[in-house]
């Protein structure tokens, strides 16, 4: 996932040049846009934004829910470990694509404050994102393999939830303390993705009070 971490981290500058430097790439505060252009970045702001926001709604509160109370805690946890990566760095490559097209037609410089503050709420939501994909997902997966590795020494973790880690856990102390130490890179994890969605929503709801029906 490395090359995809650096273009993030290559569409986050951008996005950052766009909204303190416009006339450089070609924003200017007069609010003069080339029609296509204008046309080609709303698309590409509204396709991100809406990509990002219905990823994280159906991972965070419908899949990631309904896997968990129907595979085998392993099978569950390994499939956890492929997908998650794979959402963090999507949904990432999506808010900054949204805070580079948002920040073209809102400079900093001639945003007003409510357009500030939701340049924040995506440059937010890219960051939390950003921060799962190269830091709280690596080690939760890693430490997800260390506790699998225990948990099959103690025939565990084909079943579907957490009942026998709990039971086994209140026996073996080392398991416990993986159990702890899991349960707190996780919960950072998870943290971060809803802050993420927070700000994923906020966002909606500013635009939703741009549409005229």
């Amino acid at each position: 996932m490395g090359w995809l971490t650096r273009f993030i981290a290559a569409v986050a500058f951008l996005a950052i040049g766009i909204i303190f430097s416009p006339e450089t790439f070609g924003s200017k505060s007069d609010g003069q846009h080339t029609s296509n252009l204008s046309t080609c970045l709303k698309l590409a702001h509204l396709l991100s934004f809406a990509t990002a926001f219905g990823a994280a709604l159906w991972v965070t509160f419908i899949g990631g829910i309904i896997m968990f109370k129907n595979l085998p805690r392993h099978q569950f946890g390994n499939l956890q470990s492929k997908m998650f990566p794979a959402y963090f760095a999507m949904v990432g490559v999506c808010c900054a694509i949204s805070v580079a097209s948002f920040g073209y037609f809102h400079p900093w410089k001639s945003s007003s404050t409510t357009e500030k503050y939701q340049l924040g709420f995506l440059l937010s939501a890219f960051a939390f994102n950003l921060a799962n994909l190269v830091v709280f997902t690596p080690m939760t997966i890693e430490m997800m393999k260390q506790r699998h590795k225990v948990e099959r020494e103690q025939n565990i973790g084909e079943e579907v939830g957490g009942s026998k880690n709990k039971e086994v856990a209140k026996v073996n102390p080392k398991l416990a303390a993986m159990n702890k130490k899991f349960g707190m890179i996780h919960g950072l994890s998870s943290l971060a993705n809803i802050m993420s969605f927070g700000g994923l929503a906020m966002h909606s709801w500013y635009l939703a009070g741009k549409i005229n029906l």
